[in-house]
């Protein structure tokens, strides 16, 4: 089964599960390292590395079903999730430490930002399917 043989609704329903269960495991880990007295941004770096290769690998069987190079598939996720990082870490710099905003508030809104963010990524470049570009 092909990328494009997957309806867009159901790629964003295994894509939400797959966050949803991720970000929230995830986000729980963040705040005990936050409550251990770890910054907010280096907290928010040690869960993104281990989220980016659990959800690699579960968005490009189930989600997508992809079956094009994955070599070249973790490469560009790797790239849109590096984006994603700086962004992340900017927001949390600014609004927390410049602005005061509290982080919970702020990694909790980034989560959301950046799933549909990725999602959309995932779907038209990451994951795409290489066959019908052919």
């Amino acid at each position: 089964m092909s990328t494009a043989s997957i309806p867009t609704q159901r790629q964003f329903a295994r894509f939400a599960v797959v966050g949803v269960l991720s970000n929230l495991s995830l986000y729980g880990i963040y705040i005990l390292l936050t409550l251990a007295s770890l910054k907010p941004q280096v907290a928010m770096s040690m869960t993104y590395v281990g989220g980016i290769l659990i959800a690699f690998l579960l968005n490009r069987h189930w989600t997508f079903a992809h079956r094009g190079s994955k070599k070249s598939a973790l490469t560009r996720y790797i790239v849109v999730y590096a984006l994603g990082y700086v962004f992340n870490y900017l927001m949390l710099s600014t609004l927390v430490d410049e602005f005061g905003y509290p982080h919970e508030i702020v990694q909790a809104c980034m989560v959301l930002i950046l799933a549909v963010t990725f999602f959309l990524a995932q779907k038209f470049w990451v994951f795409k399917d290489e066959r019908a570009a052919e």
